[in-house]
């Protein structure tokens, strides 16, 4: 037969599309086209799959050879179709049987020799092809985070000629059997490491509780980097589909998921990276910081030593839970549901309220500063908290029930009872979900109003204050949100105005 059809998978953001790879072969002059929208990559597969044919002792048809690969509109990239097309080009030549090829996905680059080398996105092109129902062949060195779809048969191959091999039944390879390799969790640092900062380990906890955003202020050495480190370790485990939706993100930007799966991710960037490298770009789009801390962490340390502009970008994520990146060809859509934590000194020196009084920064100069920081930002960060200097003792005990286990059970269980209640974490409320699950007696409406006003919040941050005050309430297991809870939660939205 002179026509050949393969299955593969393409990689847009963090998706997978089906490309079918169609071979003909006809009669004329040698040649080979190659249709479909390749890149230029795509392109010189050409020259790689013809060596890698020759030097795997099979024929290269003298004819005439068309591939395409559809859909034509679907731009394709990288070195991922390689496989793909020698399968095509030996079916359509009669070396390989073309019905072994109907239930086969294949993702594979080639090197001359006939090798078959690892690819990115890997892990959304498993899931995709679990979907579909459809067998996966991988390069070997991506079986493993291929297996992370369970109830997917994957085929690991090293070499064409070991495909081949395969398919014409003489050695049949078995499906790869999960090792657990990328199954690495670390354990995360101890929250009883940070010595005193009771309130702000109280903060900690709250916004790990209901998923709030964070802003840490305080003078250098006062442990504002050593709180946002151990926010991962209060969190509650990834379920099974928010871990494969973290590792398919990781698989797009590297040839491996996480280096700790399936934790959550701690992404820490310079204030010195751009806009792209924040929130992802670039001619072919790939995922930025915020999208690597997809369910996870983000923490922006020295927060108005970013560009302005590199942090605007933050407010539409924040609020949306995902980033579109648009190009004049098409739009990618990358997930963001990420939780912000930041920290930042209160003026350019660092020790402004600092008992010891070495600040020297006029007013000017500390309003430039934190003129930085656009107040729409601000608004969307809920938790606002001063981390104030320590008595210096270089041996102090750690407290009683201030650790990581201690502050994780309690966070897991005001998170059950968020889940229960209304499906995702408080931070995450709908205005309809505020309204239903947030009820205020009248008198404690009446006086969260006139503190608003007070205080001069928006209608916005009045909202996330009640969302706090949720989280306080179920942090002590009550049904009802007090007026106590409302206190403490507009003290940490004091700090904004000051």
């Amino acid at each position: 037969m002179s026509l050949a059809i393969v299955h593969s998978r393409a990689q847009v953001g963090v998706e997978a599309p089906a490309v079918t790879v169609e071979a003909h072969l006809a009669n004329g002059l040698p040649s080979l086209a190659l249709v479909g929208l390749p890149e230029t990559a795509v392109k010189e597969s050409k020259d790689r799959v013809r060596s890698a044919i020759l030097n795997s002792a099979f024929d290269f048809p003298p004819r005439r050879i068309t591939l395409n690969l559809a859909p034509a509109d679907l731009p394709k990239d990288g070195g991922r179709f390689d496989l793909a097309i020698a399968l095509g080009i030996l079916a359509a030549s009669g070396q390989v049987p073309t019905t072994a090829l109907e239930q086969l996905e294949c993702l594979g680059e080639l090197a001359l020799s006939g090798a078959v080398r690892p690819v990115r996105g890997v892990l959304p092109a498993a899931l995709a092809a679990r979907a579909a129902g459809r067998t996966l062949v991988v390069p070997k060195a991506n079986a493993e985070e291929a297996s992370l779809a369970s109830g997917l048969v994957v085929i690991a191959v090293e070499h064409l000629l070991e495909l081949a091999a395969h398919l014409n039944g003489q050695t049949p390879i078995a499906p790869y059997q999960a090792q657990g390799l990328l199954r690495r969790t670390q354990p995360y640092p101890d929250l009883a490491e940070v010595q005193g900062q009771v309130a702000a380990k109280r903060a900690l906890l709250v916004a790990a509780a209901g998923s709030h955003n964070l802003l840490l202020t305080g003078p250098p050495g006062t442990g504002k980097t050593l709180l946002a480190s151990r926010l991962p370790g209060l969190l509650p485990p990834l379920d099974e589909q928010e871990a494969l939706e973290v590792a398919a993100i990781h698989s797009v930007a590297s040839h491996t998921p996480l280096d700790a799966w399936p934790q959550r991710p701690f992404r820490n960037p310079h204030h010195s990276a751009s806009g792209p490298a924040l929130v992802g770009g670039g001619s072919r789009p790939q995922p930025g910081e915020i999208t690597l801390a997809h369910q996870g962490v983000l923490f922006l340390d020295e927060l108005p030593e970013f560009d302005r502009k590199v942090l605007e970008v933050l407010r539409e994520p924040l609020e949306s839970g995902q980033i579109v990146i648009a190009r004049a060809r098409d739009k990618v859509r990358f997930p963001a549901r990420f939780q912000l934590v930041a920290a930042m000194n209160p003026c350019p020196c660092g020790f402004l309220g600092d008992p010891s009084g070495r600040c020297r920064c006029g007013a000017e100069q500390i309003q430039r500063y934190r003129g930085k920081l656009s107040g729409p930002l601000l608004d969307r960060i809920d938790l606002h908290v001063t981390v104030a200097r320590e008595a210096t003792a270089l041996h102090v005990p750690p407290s009683e029930g201030a650790d990581t286990a201690t502050g994780a059970a309690l966070v897991a269980r005001a998170r059950q009872r968020q889940i229960l209640r209304q499906g995702v974490a408080n931070a995450f409320l709908d205005l309809p979900g505020l309204r239903q699950h947030c009820g205020l007696h009248a008198a404690d409406q009446n006086w969260l109003e006139s503190a608003c006003e007070r205080l001069g919040l928006s209608l916005r941050a009045a909202h996330r204050v009640l969302k706090v005050a949720r989280t306080l309430a179920d942090l002590e297991q009550a049904e009802q949100i007090a007026r106590s809870h409302l206190a403490e939660a507009l003290q940490y939205r004091g700090h904004a105005q000051s």
